[in-house]
């Protein structure tokens, strides 16, 4: 009886205490309720200010993005009709004819006088508008070709690069055009000058006729940003031009330019000539100017950008280099290297010792890869080069120390941009990996160490650094590398080396999702060696029946994914790379040149 009173007793005091506050509560409402409603409004109010503002803010963003695609559009117009007039005017132009020639015959017959200035400017603009029209590479074509024109006319003597059209990054700067990197808020910041490698092609007689697309940030390698959209490969509209150089590659690999300047900060001019089947070179830093140049991580010198040239063939970089390296542009920036093009050393018939591996241990090459390296391989052993093997030393930690330099701030200098921005798609995976919090990614290293090492390393590497002497620490640790990569190059008297290039194109939409498959060029650039690509061949059927059966390393998702990213190459180009020591480009470039040569004749045979 006690215990069932004691229940009822508990009841009811919970049912009297309930109705008390209820009493209580309604009447606090009652002797308040204007109060009450003037709350609620407020905050209706704010939270619809909330969503206004960041609709009007949208909106804005869309409004100065469509104005600059009118812009854009406009500068597509013009060059069609300056086009249209100078052939209107010239009928007997033979515009096939002058796309056709190679790059040393092209400034020959300049330099003759065979062909003019406004003769080749209007057959590769004119070509340039068609490949535009079915990749989206050009972000805007320059409306002071005819000034530039008529510089030339009046100038005395004839540069290097006498009337040579040429196309440029869309973040290098251009005066009186904006160097955006794909993002909205620098669309008004209109450079007051040309950069420094503009002055200086310039000054050697090249025509600048277009500004090329890249991806957002630059720091994808899918060339898409919302603000020009995305482009496409010339050789199969399903595959991508990767990055961030891509409408370099694209328009170039169209045959829409002829000579074009990209940057390279961890691969970025490599990948798309690779995949675009051009040739492409980054040389030792210190030897170009940034000078004018956006750049990708504002402040981040642990890894050095890089300018360099897109062409296509050897030739067209090595007159490239001849013409840049000119004491012109070691007056404008007295913190490049002053030195001049080595004759010496590229004209050389010495036979090489060539180090050469067809892995690095980290990613595996797709069985296309393998081939053509070992058919280069096979090529430069019958010229009587000698092809050394060489393990290139623990590749997974520099990829490792490659990122953690890049986001030594945990992403946040890149972050930033994107506050008054909409992202696009091919970023959102690296956004998502950036706003974890260090609580979660260091829980998701610990439990993915075991059976995902290298998904784990990669996460780790986003953490960031935990101090500025935590950050001293990760400097000299790619100091040590770099004299540990060294060691191993010395003990077996290497003067180059012939490396995997990654490749064929990838279809659409993965480049943002794949990081792993740039430890073949990302090497290079935490080295800081002169490093190019050539193409050497393409996709074959055998290709792709052995790649059915690719696992990679480890068959983790890293893998998986790689295998889909390429899947459908038949026919896409294929390249290797070249590398040479620090201030031996000419040594990377005599390379690159024997195996174009050897390349070439070899498939004449075929």
């Amino acid at each position: 009886m006690s215990r069932a009173f004691c229940a009822s007793w508990k009841v009811s005091c919970c049912e009297y205490c309930t109705n008390t506050m209820m009493d209580k509560l309604t009447r606090i409402l009652s002797e308040h309720l204007l109060e009450c409603k003037l709350f609620a409004t407020l905050g209706c109010l704010l939270v619809a200010s909330i969503y206004g503002l960041r609709w009007r803010k949208r909106e804005c963003i869309h409004r100065k993005m469509e104005k600059e695609r009118k812009r854009r559009e406009t500068s597509v117009q013009s060059m069609k009709q300056a086009v249209e007039k100078f052939h209107k005017l010239n009928p007997g132009v033979d515009s096939g004819a002058i796309l056709s020639l190679t790059f040393q015959e092209l400034t020959e017959k300049l330099q003759n006088g065979s062909l003019s200035p406004e003769t080749v400017l209007y057959s590769y603009a004119k070509k340039a508008l068609e490949v535009d029209c079915n990749v989206n590479c050009v972000t805007v074509f320059l409306s002071d070709c005819e000034a530039q024109l008529k510089g030339l006319r009046e100038k005395e003597g004839k540069g290097p690069l006498y009337g040579v059209p040429i196309s440029i990054k869309e973040h290098v700067g251009y005066q009186g055009h904006p160097s955006t990197c794909g993002f909205v808020q620098y669309l008004s910041e209109v450079e007051e000058e040309d950069s420094i490698i503009v002055k200086v092609l310039k000054k050697q007689g090249a025509i600048v006729f277009a500004k090329t697309n890249v991806p957002q940030s630059l720091l994808c390698c899918e060339t898409s940003n919302p603000i020009y959209r995305i482009t496409v490969n010339p050789y199969n509209r399903a595959k991508g031009v990767s990055g961030s150089s891509g409408g370099e590659g694209a328009l170039i690999g169209g045959g829409g330019s002829i000579l074009g300047i990209g940057t390279d900060l961890g691969g970025s001019i490599r990948l798309p000539a690779s995949v675009c089947g051009i040739a492409g070179f980054k040389p030792t830093s210190s030897r170009q100017s940034l000078g004018g140049v956006r750049p990708c991580i504002d402040g981040m010198t642990a890894v050095s950008l890089c300018s360099g040239p897109m062409g296509r063939d050897v030739n067209t970089l090595v007159i490239f280099m001849r013409a840049l390296w000119c004491d012109e542009l070691f007056r404008l920036d007295p913190y490049v290297t002053p030195l001049h093009f080595n004759e010496e050393i590229y004209s050389s018939t010495k036979p090489l010792r060539i180090g050469y591996y067809e892995e690095d241990g980290y990613f595996k090459p797709n069985p296309g890869m393998r081939r053509v390296l070992l058919e280069t391989k096979h090529l430069l052993e019958d010229a009587g080069h000698k092809l050394i093997l060489f393990n290139p030393p623990r590749v997974g930690y520099a990829y490792e120390l490659f990122w953690k330099a890049l986001l030594a701030d945990k992403g946040e200098t890149v972050a930033d941009k994107f506050k008054n921005n909409i992202m696009d798609p091919n970023l959102e995976e690296s956004a998502r990996l950036k706003n974890m919090s260090n609580v979660v990614k260091r829980i998701l290293c610990f439990v993915l160490q075991p059976i995902y090492p290298r998904i784990s390393s990669a996460i780790n590497s986003s953490l960031g650094a935990r101090s500025v002497k935590h950050l001293w620490k990760e400097q000299i640790a790619i100091q040590e590398y770099q004299t540990e990569f060294l060691t191993e190059w010395r003990k077996l008297n290497l003067d180059v080396i012939l490396c995997p290039m990654l490749g064929p194109a990838f279809n659409v939409g993965y480049p943002g999702k794949l990081f792993a498959p740039l430890s073949c060029t990302m090497l290079y650039n935490l080295l800081n060696y002169p490093a190019g690509v050539i193409p050497v061949g393409s996709v074959t059927a055998e290709d792709e029946e052995e790649l059915k059966h690719y696992r990679g390393y480890s068959n983790d998702p890293w893998d998986k994914l790689y295998k889909k990213a390429v899947e459908g190459g038949l026919g896409l180009p294929l390249s290797v790379q070249c590398v040479a020591l620090p201030h031996q480009d000419e040594l990377c470039l005599r390379l690159m040149k024997e195996i174009e040569t050897l390349s070439n004749r070899h498939q004449k045979r075929r």
